[in-house]
């Protein structure tokens, strides 16, 4: 895995010393075959667990086999970005919450830019034709799996990858070669009798550990679904307007005493930093956005993937969660609103309010 202290010798050293060469900040090798993980989709699937997510199931066999995906493939390289980051007190009840992977430059693009360049850069260092393919979460590949088996970490309770050091605020990578690659050494589960997360979850998300019911996760409701917010789960919502981080930020891997980053030489981590107004923004700054202004607001920024409508409608769901009378007025600006789910949201929020006279509970 990440880490070579002495000078690389194999073409396996040589090439995650290549991808820690071009900006990451680890790089492991996984072999190029199905896994017991990857094949437990299937079930997942048709337990329901994807909600809206059809596109899974499209391309379901390639998931679980990445030989499927890259003809000859027969080793998979992972990489990872780490984006940890200390992020201000929440000081209001009005203040919106956003993942903290977002805000700054779409991730997908600045770490598809530097896969690019490992790509380029092995196939120098082999000097050979090379076949590969590299793909950040967009692909039909299932990138925790496989950096689970790449040493990078292991997959915790709330299904996200933990890193030993870096817990588990890192975006991952993968380039499928047909390069015979020496694979790393599994990372053991340190998660032992811990449900920290499994507790935390606002909705109640986990169908038990290590599985994800998605149609019950706040982030799934936040970004991936374009129908209304079932009634029933708005008030688990909280102030949450785009994904949510309550499962990693009570992790105790995520907690402990934060460590060093590595050298950041092409600057990676500030692009992917929340820009300003995405750092704590105010609910009624979100509610006050009309589509041109959320087009500006939300340039070359994972946040676009929600899209306008679905950031209005997560935002006034966390304004009536907010049960401040302040912002009756952004809420009421989108009581006529075209789209009849924002409309209803709005109504919904706005039934959320105080009446005039009554104290909050």
């Amino acid at each position: 895995m990440s880490g070579i202290g002495s000078k690389p010798r194999t073409l396996s050293e040589r090439t995650k010393a290549l991808a820690l060469a071009v900006g990451f900040d680890l790089a492991g090798i996984a072999d190029a075959v199905p896994h017991p993980e990857t094949e437990f989709l299937r079930d997942w699937l048709a337990r329901g667990f994807g909600g809206e997510m059809a596109y899974l199931a499209r391309r379901v066999e390639e998931r679980v086999d990445p030989r499927r995906v890259l003809d000859g493939a027969r080793s998979v390289v992972v990489v990872g970005l780490i984006y940890d980051r200390e992020l201000p007190a929440v000081d209001s009840d009005r203040t919106a919450a956003i993942a903290r992977y977002a805000g700054g430059d779409d991730y997908h693009e600045v770490m598809l830019d530097r896969l690019r360049a490992l790509e380029s850069g092995l196939a120098a260092l082999v000097d050979a034709p090379l076949a590969s393919r590299a793909y950040v979460d967009t692909g039909p590949v299932q990138e925790r799996v496989f950096a689970a088996y790449a040493g990078l970490g292991w997959i915790g309770k709330n299904t996200c990858l933990i890193h030993p050091r870096h817990g588990s605020y890192v975006f991952l990578g993968v380039l499928l070669t047909d390069l015979a690659l020496e694979p790393d050494a599994r990372e053991p589960d340190h998660c032992g009798t811990c449900t920290a997360c499994l507790d935390a979850c606002p909705t109640d998300a986990f169908a038990a550990p290590y599985v994800l019911d998605a149609t019950r996760c706040i982030s799934y409701a936040t970004i991936e679904a374009r129908g209304p917010i079932p009634e029933s789960m708005r008030s688990r919502h909280g102030n949450w307007v785009f994904g949510c981080d309550v499962c990693q930020e009570v992790c105790p891997w995520n907690l402990r005493e934060r460590r060093k980053l590595p050298p950041d030489a092409f600057g990676l981590r500030e692009r992917i930093a929340p820009r300003a107004h995405w750092v704590r923004p105010s609910i009624e700054w979100i509610l006050e956005l009309d589509e041109a202004s959320w087009r500006e607001a939300t340039r070359q920024t994972a946040l676009r993937r929600t899209r306008y409508g679905g950031l209005i409608r997560n935002a006034l769901v966390a304004a009536g969660n907010a049960r401040d009378a302040s912002l009756a007025k952004s809420i009421r600006r989108h009581l006529e609103s075209t789209d009849p789910q924002i409309a209803e949201h709005a109504r919904w929020a706005l039934a959320q309010l105080p009446r005039d006279g009554e104290r909050l509970a």
